[in-house]
């Protein structure tokens, strides 16, 4: 499989006019009422920063034009990845989830600006609102209720199954080395329920940033960020990957994670299946040189053919988390973060594109 740009990428995000440019972290949705929606996390100073925003953009012509991006979660913390997931007729669940006020003075302890602002957050916002956070919309995302937590994380928020049921599958806000827990989610409530876990033999193998999808027989395959747990104590990152994990019983028992991808080849996933029946997984590779990437399957996920350029020589390594929708049939977007150099603010990008053969 090859691939076929339709016009070349373009910014849909920035804010190039403030100290408050960095956007980074997205998720692409096609709503139920046509529009394209696009969440991330902005108006930032830099990749760890206490001013982060989740923000939505909306698109009513294709993906030619975009709204300017309006907070949807925005605690007196960093709020990050921002997730979407659309449910039923009218819903969406739009995702996050924040840092503590002293990881961030940890990584800004030269900033006055920052330490100035972190001396305002109180104990009371971190018992309100540290952790994963999501709020739910039931007018396709004109409106949206309260700020809720979850116990659970992922960059792109949970799936709706084809019987209703809505599947989140991510990792435990208080637990990075647990594996990846899959929760139903009430939509009445947004309460979760434990179903599963996705668990590495490989106890060096850290699994974080999963998205799920359900193929037309049922099985649910997991994609996976894979890192090696050395690196979270301040050890080399001689892992950066995709594995992936199926079910056949709903969530509740998974495959041994299987990587996908070369050590070093790109994370996190998110996977799509077009509607003629490609089965999508796109990636950010962080290694040069820097790009998005597309692995593709023809048999439902049982091999891949890895690598495919969709946006190849990105300036630095901040780049990824690419997210995919397919609009008119064949046409895909895909929505990704990166910037024009060291020391420049991230920005939102999409470029259009073509499965060809």
């Amino acid at each position: 499989m090859k691939i076929e740009k339709i016009g070349d990428a373009k910014t849909i995000i920035s804010n190039n006019c403030s100290h408050h440019g960095y956007f980074a972290w997205p998720t692409v949705a096609l709503l139920q009422d046509g529009k394209i929606a696009v969440g991330a996390s902005g108006f930032r100073l830099e990749h760890v920063c206490p001013f982060g925003k989740a923000v939505i953009s909306y698109s009513f012509d294709g993906g030619e034009t975009y709204t300017l991006p309006a907070p949807v979660i925005d605690t007196p913390l960093d709020d990050r990845d921002a997730g979407i997931c659309v449910f039923d007729e009218t819903g969406v669940i739009f995702t996050s989830f924040n840092n503590s006020a002293q990881m961030q003075r940890d990584f800004n302890k030269d900033s006055k600006y920052v330490q100035s602002y972190l001396d305002t957050i109180t104990a009371e916002d971190e018992e309100k609102y540290l952790g994963a956070t999501f709020r739910i919309s039931r007018d396709c995302g004109i409106t949206f209720g309260k700020v809720q937590r979850s116990p659970i994380t992922s960059p792109h928020g949970p799936v709706q199954l084809k019987n209703g049921t809505v599947l989140w599958a991510g990792t435990r806000f208080d637990n990075v080395f647990g594996g990846v827990e899959v929760h139903r989610f009430n939509t009445d409530n947004g309460e979760t329920e434990f179903v599963g876990k996705i668990t590495s033999s490989d106890k060096n193998v850290v699994l974080n940033e999963p998205h799920m999808i359900e193929m037309p027989d049922g099985r649910l395959i997991c994609h996976i960020r894979g890192e090696n747990k050395e690196l979270f104590n301040g050890g080399d990152e001689t892992l950066f990957t995709v594995f992936q994990s199926v079910s056949d019983d709903g969530g509740k028992s998974w495959s041994e994670p299987v990587m996908l991808l070369g050590k070093t080849g790109g994370a996190p996933p998110h996977l799509i299946q077009l509607s003629s029946g490609e089965l999508v997984s796109v990636y950010g590779r962080r290694k040069p040189p820097y790009g998005i990437m597309a692995m593709v399957s023809l048999d439902g996920g049982e091999s891949w053919q890895t690598d495919i350029p969709i946006c190849e020589n990105l300036a630095t390594d901040d780049l990824g988390y690419p997210t995919t929708i397919e609009l008119d049939e064949g046409v895909l977007l895909t929505v990704f973060y990166d910037n024009e150099g060291e020391n420049l603010p991230c920005r939102i990008r999409q470029q259009k594109w073509k499965l060809t053969r």
